[in-house]
């Protein structure tokens, strides 16, 4: 693989591991003995998440024709 490839790959494994781990983390909260919380307040969390996912998601097409493996 190239450097930069390589770097890619590494960076890349990280930093979807820490959002994993974050997700987790979140779904902790959803425990109601210890926190209180109505739907609107999840759709909002989700809603802000999938948007942002989206976003970033975007980032990463590239037409066909500027696409090479």
């Amino acid at each position: 693989m190239t450097g930069k490839r390589e770097r890619f790959k590494k960076l890349a494994t990280y930093r979807t591991n820490q959002v994993l781990k974050r997700l987790k983390i979140l779904g902790n909260c959803a425990n109601r003995s210890a926190y209180q919380y109505s739907q609107n307040n999840v759709e909002k969390i989700f809603e802000i998440i999938e948007l942002k996912t989206k976003e970033v998601k975007s980032k990463f097409h590239y037409p066909l024709k500027n696409f090479h493996l």
